[in-house]
């Protein structure tokens, strides 16, 4: 359906012709009562939100507390400018992103032609799907005797976690050492688990996010899936020992930048880290509450006792401090 021609500021922004004239009706009566409104409009006071569902739909005006609210025009130019905006920045994202994609379409075809390089040869490693997960994992751990280093952003929550906790077990006994990353939110929402692969004998940190399940035995395997990310399969085991290196390099940069979870009876430790690195980082309080496993209302108090205990007034300046402190 073509667009109307703009001839008034709302035709230029896309507003309907009923819908104009129904904005010009009400922009009189904002503040009025929903009564007063209904019979301006002649219709019963519990349907006085028909004739008014476009404009109520686009934001220009609003019920609250019983009263009719309408946009001035200057507020409705300047919100619809500002959703313009939002959308032209997504688009911009979407298109740069497309943009960035096409080397790749050369790259995932690209392949050394003859004569361009000698003794080519296959990667070792395969993907597979299927099978008995548990078995395969059992088999690869008492079957290697490397060192064992997890990304564990989920997998807590599957039903074989108690059956590899004392796999993990077997193989510290043996004197191979088992280490741990968790999100931070695994210490609010299974504690337990945690403190069941402790007294398996493995360490176990935490940390804000991860972006993948990892398993590596060092020096030999690594297990993740394809693509990165928290599916069970299909999965990818790597032994190609340059690639095994790299992944364990990756896991000991999240190690590095993880905090130890005491070996207590219920594992706690200093949230403030983590509270101040979402802060520095722009998350807002209902991202931070998912990131961290804690309520909008415990993560607003944390913020402002915090912001309190540095003496500063934004979170900015937080996060400025707390790196002055040496938190971060």
């Amino acid at each position: 359906m073509p667009r109307r021609r703009s001839e008034s500021v709302l035709s230029a922004l896309g507003v309907s012709e009923p819908d104009e004239r129904r904005y010009q009706q009400v922009l009189p009566l904002s503040g009025s009562p929903l009564e007063g409104v209904a019979v301006a409009l002649g219709v019963p006071v519990e349907r006085v939100s028909d004739p008014l569902r476009g404009l109520l739909a686009q934001g220009m005006v609003s019920f609250e507390a019983g009263r009719l609210h309408v946009l001035p025009l200057s507020q409705v130019v300047s919100a619809a400018i500002g959703r313009e905006a939002t959308a032209a920045v997504r688009t911009r994202d979407r298109l740069d992103g497309l943009a960035r994609s096409i080397e790749f379409l050369g790259a995932a075809g690209s392949r050394p032609g003859p004569g361009e390089v000698e003794d080519l040869g296959r990667l070792d490693g395969e993907v597979s799907a299927g099978g008995n997960a548990l078995a395969l994992l059992t088999a690869l751990i008492e079957s290697s005797k490397g060192d064992l280093l997890f990304l564990r952003p989920d997998t807590w929550a599957m039903p074989r976690e108690s059956a590899i906790s004392r796999v993990v077990g077997r193989a510290v006994a043996s004197g191979r050492r088992s280490r741990a990353i968790y999100p931070f939110q695994a210490l609010h929402q299974v504690p337990e688990v945690l403190r069941a692969r402790m007294d398996e004998g493995e360490e176990v940190r935490v940390v804000d996010a991860m972006p993948t399940r990892l398993f590596v035995i060092s020096g030999t395997h690594a297990v993740l899936p394809e693509p990165l990310g928290f599916a069970d399969e299909p999965r990818l085991l790597v032994r190609q020992g340059a690639l095994v290196d790299a992944l364990t390099l990756l896991f000991e940069l999240y190690w590095e930048r993880s905090v130890a979870v005491p070996d207590t009876a219920r594992p706690r430790i200093d949230e403030r880290a983590f509270l101040v690195r979402q802060l520095a980082s722009g998350a807002k309080d209902e991202q931070i509450a998912r990131t961290l496993g804690l309520s909008l209302r415990t993560v607003r108090r944390r913020v402002a006792d915090l912001m309190i205990e540095l003496g500063v007034d934004t979170r900015f300046q937080a996060g400025a401090e707390a790196v002055r402190r040496g938190w971060l």
